[in-house]
């Protein structure tokens, strides 16, 4: 099997390029194409160039991990958010369609309202608030028009590698005596070593049953919010002897409301996971473990 890897320097990518080697080749790139093997294209600002690349490599699975994030900056980049999100994905399956390759995709609670306090499930109707999900939409939609693919959908995604949440929580409880976190955002923290790890689980069993395609959501298990999830950031790293001027007792909840953002937040970024584990026979560990253990692995404390 030949696997066709975008976005291998992003959380996601990089974990991908360990769980897809056991499956068959990968060729993994990079948006820097000057970091690529000669000729490949990895910038999703270039469509021309990455179907050339498609044709060129003809893998029989294209796994795309890029994507523009940065959802407040998407607000004032709408066009160029719409191309890394909607027309590169397009431009990818397209060419898998040719190839009758399958296409391997990731999505976003951002394309609900966040209303409810019920977890999403995948026949919901779609409502996105922001640039960044109604772009993430329309790229779930393109990737759709290729018969053999799968989209996961997840939510607040973290990894050892690279900037988040939990790390800024012990930078910053390092710092200052107390802290303030929202606590009407409700989700599960999800590893992209996780992501990783059921996207290798899905393309071996979809390979083998094409019924498997479509659409997924895939998180941990169980839910928190930004504050009891800084709370148990705090409270496992005092647990793994780290001294903290703010401990879990400092951080003091307040709303979304106190934090205006250039986009709007979903409340209820909650997904429901039954009909992933349910197809390919999984069981999602509990939020808290992934997270306990990516403390462990960046602290070097055990």
């Amino acid at each position: 099997m030949k696997i066709l890897l975008f976005g291998r320097g992003g959380q996601v990518g990089w974990e991908l390029q360990r769980s897809l080697s056991v499956l068959g080749e990968v060729v993994a790139l990079d948006f820097d194409s000057a970091q690529n093997p000669q000729g490949l294209c990895g910038s999703f600002s270039d469509l021309d160039g990455l179907a050339a690349t498609v044709q060129a490599v003809k893998p029989d699975v294209i796994v795309n991990a890029a994507a523009h994030t940065a959802v407040d900056k998407a607000e004032s980049e709408p066009e160029f958010a719409r191309s890394l999100n909607a027309l590169a994905p397009a431009v990818l399956a397209a060419e898998a369609k040719k190839l009758n390759a399958w296409m391997i995709h990731y999505s976003t609670d951002y394309v609900f309202d966040g209303s409810g306090s019920t977890a999403w499930r995948e026949s919901d109707a779609t409502g996105p608030l922001s640039v960044y999900g109604q772009t993430k939409l329309e790229g779930e939609q393109a990737v759709a028009t290729n018969p053999k693919h799968i989209t996961l959908r997840t939510s607040w995604v973290y990894a050892a590698r690279g900037g988040n949440f939990a790390k800024t929580m012990l930078r910053l409880a390092g710092e200052r005596e107390s802290l303030t976190v929202i606590d009407d955002q409700f989700g599960a923290p999800t590893s992209a070593e996780l992501l990783a790890d059921v996207t290798a689980h899905v393309i071996r069993a979809a390979t083998a049953k094409p019924e498997l395609a479509g659409l997924y959501h895939c998180v941990a298990s169980g839910e928190t919010n930004w504050h009891g999830y800084a709370k148990f950031v705090l409270q496992t790293a005092q647990a793994l002897g780290h001294s903290l001027k703010a401990g879990p007792e400092q951080v003091a909840a307040t709303s979304t409301a106190s934090y205006p953002t250039p986009a709007q937040r979903p409340l209820n970024s909650r997904l429901n996971t039954a009909k992933l584990q349910a197809a390919f026979g999984l069981t999602l560990p509990h939020w808290q473990s992934g997270v306990a253990r990516m403390l462990t692995e960046i602290t070097g404390k055990q």
